[in-house]
């Protein structure tokens, strides 16, 4: 399980450390989980990823894989922790929200959005 209390204080160790804070805006921050969401896509772009997660397990995408969901998780526990937004709080509140908008009698087995239905 990831502990995201861990995580952030290591990265705020981090930043100030590197005097860093200053950049930390929410701007900035908000624009980086983009990129290295993107940068996690284009490791998928064309027919890459389309047959299943067999192809996760070639140990070199997979390292790029994982390189760059640290990437992604890093800058989001960064910003919620300078929001002082509880991650986990966050999570578990959103999934709960999800299984009302998405029942799973309604939903089993589909794609479609919860207006969908």
């Amino acid at each position: 399980m990831i502990n995201t209390t861990a995580i952030a204080e290591a990265l705020r160790a981090f930043a100030d450390e590197r005097d860093w804070n200053q950049f930390h805006t929410p701007k900035n921050l908000a624009t980086s989980i983009v990129i290295e969401s993107a940068e996690l896509l284009e490791l998928f772009q064309w027919s890459r990823g389309q047959s299943g997660w067999s192809e996760v397990g070639d140990e070199k995408l997979k390292e790029r894989v994982k390189e760059e969901l640290a990437d992604i998780l890093i800058y989001a526990i960064r910003f919620a922790d300078l929001s002082h937004i509880d991650l986990e709080e966050a999570i578990l509140k959103k999934i709960s929200h999800n299984a009302v908008k998405y029942p799973s009698d309604k939903v089993r087995g589909s794609d479609k959005k919860y207006s969908e239905h």
